[in-house]
């Protein structure tokens, strides 16, 4: 699969609706035959940062993705609310999912 994370710093103005301004482009990654999961989640040190985990099933599905009518509109539609260009890590794992943490298993 191919795994992403990426960081988003939000304008100060937009953060607290950060979710509801990307809720289409979320929605419609989502849907996608290929995606495994695309979750979002507000940083604890910085309420302006959202880290952003999402999965794709193969190179297909992610070139799909960056293909995509909503991914093109998400390209002009979100950068204005944005404080920098994100940052991300882009890895292709070996698996199709989640693993346990077995250092943390619960019993």
């Amino acid at each position: 699969m191919i795994f992403i994370t990426a960081k988003f710093r939000v304008r100060p103005e937009h953060a607290d609706r950060w979710p509801e301004i990307a809720r289409d482009f979320t929605e419609a990654t989502r849907a996608e035959p290929g995606c495994l999961w695309y979750d979002w989640s507000r940083s604890l040190e910085d309420p302006n940062e959202y880290v952003l985990v999402e999965a794709f099933r193969d190179d297909d599905a992610g070139a799909a993705h960056v293909g995509s009518e909503h991914f093109r509109t998400a390209q002009r539609e979100l950068p204005p609310y944005l404080a920098e260009t994100p940052q991300i890590i882009n890895a292709k794992v070996d698996q199709d999912g989640w693993s346990e943490l077995g250092e943390l298993a619960v019993e």
